[in-house]
């Protein structure tokens, strides 16, 4: 398996869509995928947009389970790093990350004072 460093920084905003969910190792014992160290691996449903284009939906594998990160949260990927894999006729690529957090909140700039919105009262 290839891995590909990616440079998170460029892909624009990204939202939670799948809150995170353990991945299992084993369907039909329902054991849950652990990574070295014995930390479970969860996956997260991230949809990515860049300026003015459409959304692209990519599941994203991280140790630990990620504190905060819900449906509809903005958030911030560290160290994404993406894998060429192939079984038989299929293939694709699949992510993992160092972490998945929550991203700030943006808060909207303020109100220039003396707009109308920062006034009181009734002048007319």
């Amino acid at each position: 398996m290839q891995s590909i460093p990616v440079d998170g920084t460029r892909l624009g905003t990204m939202t939670c869509i799948v809150a995170p969910e353990a991945r299992l190792a084993n369907r039909e014992t329902g054991e849950v995928k652990k990574d070295r160290d014995g930390n479970t691996i969860y996956t997260v449903g991230v949809a990515v947009r860049q300026e003015a284009r459409r959304a692209s939906v990519v599941e994203i594998s991280v140790a630990g389970e990620p504190v905060g990160v819900v449906e509809g949260v903005r958030v911030n990927v560290t160290g994404l790093v993406a894998f060429s894999w192939a079984m038989g006729e299929r293939h694709g690529l699949s992510f993992r990350a160092d972490s998945i957090t929550p991203a700030p909140p943006v808060t909207p700039p303020a109100a220039p004072a003396g707009s109308s919105s920062a006034r009181k009262g009734g002048d007319a």
